[in-house]
């Protein structure tokens, strides 16, 4: 079965006093997850904002994945738990 789908996403950035942080949203069209990140320049560091916006992006878009992973992986659970062979006895010896 042929299937496609299109998925949104948007990165929001924002700098201020030697930091970014960095917003992104994933809209799924039945769900919306929000990845946030940060990047806090030190005394030492050379002030380059886009270094900062690609540190901060790069953090959010992490955190995007983990709670996208763990979604996918408490959806497969819930599928798994309720499926006829998730209720049935095993009757496997082994098991």
């Amino acid at each position: 079965m042929a299937r496609t789908g299109e998925w949104g996403v948007r990165l929001y950035l924002f700098e201020d006093n030697g930091a970014s942080t960095a917003r992104v949203v994933l809209d799924t069209g039945t769900n919306t997850l929000t990845g946030h990140g940060k990047a806090q320049y030190t005394s030492k560091d050379v002030d380059v904002p886009e270094i900062g916006d690609e540190l901060a992006a790069s953090r959010a878009m992490s955190d995007l994945a983990t709670q996208l992973m763990r979604t996918a992986c408490d959806d497969l659970e819930g599928v798994r738990a309720s499926s006829p062979a998730a209720r049935t006895p095993s009757t496997d010896p082994a098991d």
